[in-house]
């Protein structure tokens, strides 16, 4: 059986927990930034969870 390759964009992008749940960055942090209030942009600054139904991401990291 070969081994399966990583996506390496998904990799950048998303971490799996020590009890394989999956956390990103929040979106839209790049520019056009001064528009939004200032609990956006705190709240930008945090990981989050994504939701289970996206559990499909699990299987372009394997080995992560």
């Amino acid at each position: 059986m070969p081994k399966v390759k990583t996506h390496q964009g998904t990799a950048k992008r998303i971490k799996k927990t020590r009890h394989g749940k999956l956390i990103a960055r929040a979106v839209g942090q790049d520019h056009f930034n001064s528009r939004e209030s200032g609990k956006t942009t705190k709240n930008k600054r945090r990981d989050f969870l994504l939701h289970k139904s996206n559990d499909k991401l699990k299987a372009l990291i394997p080995y992560k």
